[in-house]
């Protein structure tokens, strides 16, 4: 007798933290609990779309992240190069041409997060 009182207890202790952990995953987009961050200074519960608030926020990140073309020729300046100027911009990466011990240097750098050197 005993042995079946635990085991249905325990079969509906599992039942109800099955039952807990579902409707959380379904309501996760409609109801937002926010306390700010260093840029975003609101706080509250939010229900609903954010109206594309933080994906604007994440693109704005993600262009900080890449390598533009002021930190490519201060990299490169930095590596030793004179009168550093850009050559060419693509999607993925950033040419910076300029001068070392007396000859041209191209330096291809990726159009990533710290610019790091492709092809020099």
């Amino acid at each position: 007798m005993f042995n079946t009182i635990k085991t249905a207890t325990l079969s509906a202790l599992i039942a109800l933290g099955t039952l807990a952990a579902i409707p959380a995953t379904a309501q996760a987009d409609s109801i937002y609990l926010g306390f700010g961050n260093n840029d975003d200074p609101r706080v509250g519960v939010y229900t609903g779309d954010d109206d594309g608030f933080y994906r604007e926020r994440r693109r704005e990140r993600d262009w900080r992240r890449s390598c533009s073309p002021e930190r490519a020729v201060n990299k490169a300046e930095r590596m030793g190069l004179r009168r550093a100027r850009i050559v060419d911009i693509n999607r993925r990466t950033v040419k910076v041409a300029g001068r070392q011990y007396g000859d041209r240097v191209v330096i291809v750098f990726a159009n990533e997060r710290g610019c790091p050197v492709i092809y020099r």
